[in-house]
């Protein structure tokens, strides 16, 4: 959770890297039962922001979607959802050349986290997004009482770093400073790295291990 991939984890502790592999997946459960049990314990959300950031798992040509929840104000990671997406733009075409079709669950992995925060929330509660079209009916069919408020998108103030927005106040800002330090604090999410998710169950156990360590310790 700061930084260190599990080939280096494995030299650090002396240990094999298949024993670490195998001791990542044994916390994530621990990790998930205590991100639920921290959170039934707080008080219930009256705001959260709502958006997507995108990895890949083995190659670019396999996108990966990571919908994530944070509490506005304290920046509290209130869940997260990893989901398989079909490579867009000029990787498209080779994409589905090479792999062939690739399913989009983005949709199915939005309602499943929605679901969950549904549960920590207040009726009238305040979700804040960008302009992204498919999440006003979504929220909607899960938040009745919900307000909804949508925010125009804003360049990254760093190339490559869209997480951080360029220039005076974001109303954005707890989820983008959050999925900032994921991308600061998770190897295989950093920037121009060579460590990369080679399977997708590993980039949820690792996001599930940094949630809870966010919430205790850097939020």
């Amino acid at each position: 959770v700061s930084g260190v991939s599990l080939r280096r984890l494995s030299i650090l502790l002396k240990i094999s890297r298949t024993t670490t592999a195998r001791k990542l997946f044994f916390l994530r459960k621990l990790a998930q039962d205590d991100l639920r049990l921290s959170l039934s314990r707080v008080s219930r959300v009256d705001s959260f922001e709502f958006d997507d950031m995108e990895t890949f798992e083995h190659s670019k040509l396999k996108p990966l979607s990571i919908s994530l929840a944070v509490e506005s104000k304290t920046r509290r990671v209130l869940g997260f959802e990893v989901s398989q997406m079909p490579a867009n733009g000029p990787l498209a075409k080779i994409a589905k050349q090479r792999y062939g079709r690739r399913p989009d669950q983005r949709l199915i992995g939005r309602k499943r986290l929605l679901r969950f925060v549904r549960k920590l929330s207040k009726r009238n509660v305040v979700i804040k997004s960008d302009e992204n079209p498919h999440y006003p009916p979504l929220i909607r069919g899960i938040f009745p009482r919900g307000e909804h408020l949508r925010y125009k998108g804003r360049r990254g103030c760093v190339v490559g770093q869209g997480e951080l927005k360029r220039g005076g106040f974001d109303p954005l800002f707890s989820l983008n400073h959050t999925a900032a330090m994921f991308r600061a604090n998770v190897n295989r999410l950093f920037r121009r790295t060579w460590c990369t998710t080679k399977k997708r169950e590993a980039l949820t156990a690792h996001l599930a291990l940094y949630s809870v360590y966010h919430n205790q310790n850097l939020k």
